[in-house]
């Protein structure tokens, strides 16, 4: 079982929509998010004329996440975000709706640890294709010594489990725990992901075999998975989401031509999402996905885990 954290959130105007800051214990990073209205408030404060790192967001219905996003460092980052605050016309972005801030509250982040983050986090949401960046390929780290890379990966560590808590989920990446170990940031045993047992979801007259992970509360169908060539069912969200897959590639074409296949392994919302983009049609996830194992329905699987958990609250 993975360590518990605290995150302790603040919000700075007191309205959850408004500027606020998270940290976690023993942790020295800092992170601020505010959203563009309220930009004038975050650049007043002590953190934003900090080194360190700042991420913004904006919408992009076009993109699986929903978002477009910018990963930038600066040895003054409020100077980044003014410059960023400016129309496109005066090399400014206005794509941007909220920003956010990582810091060190020890102020002991120099321009290479931050180019350092700055090249590592733009590499992770890559991998993760959680938001469309607008940046193009990370840039190359200043060269660290190796305590300080250690220091640098465990910052990072800490980060994506603060910035879940904001909304950000950019860096959340679809690695079951057999992965993991590989990576620096996610081998920090406090870090590694929750993972279900292996679901498979079957249409035997189809041929179609899709199997999936529930990691950290998301249902995820794996690389490899089949589906349904094509939709056939009613007009509806799930046909928009099967559109976007095929769209940006991680539903293709099988081999034989038949069937499609995903080429990387995606999260949906819930395990019903994902059996409807599997079959092609409006299906219930709760009743199709079935352990692997043993047959068991992820709804029963699920209630099973939840009769288990109030068991053992009652002995």
């Amino acid at each position: 079982m993975s360590a518990g954290k605290s995150v302790r959130l603040f919000l700075a105007d007191g309205t959850p929509g408004g500027l606020l800051t998270a940290e976690i214990m023993n942790w020295t990073g800092h992170v601020v998010a505010a959203p563009r209205s309220d930009l004038g408030g975050l650049l007043k404060r002590p953190e934003a004329g900090r080194t360190g790192i700042y991420i913004l967001l904006g919408d992009d219905p076009d993109s699986m996440g929903g978002s477009l996003a910018y990963i930038g460092e600066g040895d003054d980052v409020s100077k980044r975000l003014y410059q960023h605050s400016r129309s496109e016309d005066q090399g400014g972005k206005d794509f941007w709706e909220r920003a956010i801030v990582l810091t060190s509250k020890d102020a002991n982040l120099t321009k290479a640890h931050a180019r350092y983050l700055e090249s590592r986090l733009i590499s992770l949401a890559q991998n993760a294709k959680r938001a469309r960046l607008v940046n193009g390929t990370a840039p190359t780290p200043l060269p660290l010594p190796e305590s300080d890379i250690s220091d640098m990966e465990y910052f990072i560590a800490q980060a994506k489990i603060a910035l879940p808590v904001l909304g950000v989920n950019l860096f959340r990446n679809t690695m079951t725990v057999s992965d993991t170990p590989n990576d620096p940031v996610e081998g920090n045993p406090s870090s590694q992901p929750s993972v279900s047992p292996l679901f498979e979801m079957r249409l035997k007259k189809d041929g179609i075999v899709a199997t999936a992970h529930e990691v950290d509360g998301e249902f995820t169908v794996l690389e490899g998975s089949l589906a349904r060539p094509s939709w056939i069912g009613v007009e509806d969200g799930y046909r928009r989401l099967r559109d976007k897959l095929e769209r940006d590639g991680t539903l293709v074409p099988a081999a034989d031509g038949r069937l499609a296949v995903f080429t990387r392994s995606q999260v949906f919302a819930s395990p019903t999402a994902a059996s409807a983009v599997v079959s092609g049609r409006n299906s219930n996830g709760r009743v199709e996905w079935k352990l692997q194992s043993t047959g068991l329905t992820y709804g029963s699987w699920q209630n099973q885990a939840i009769e288990k958990d109030l068991g053992g609250h009652e002995s």
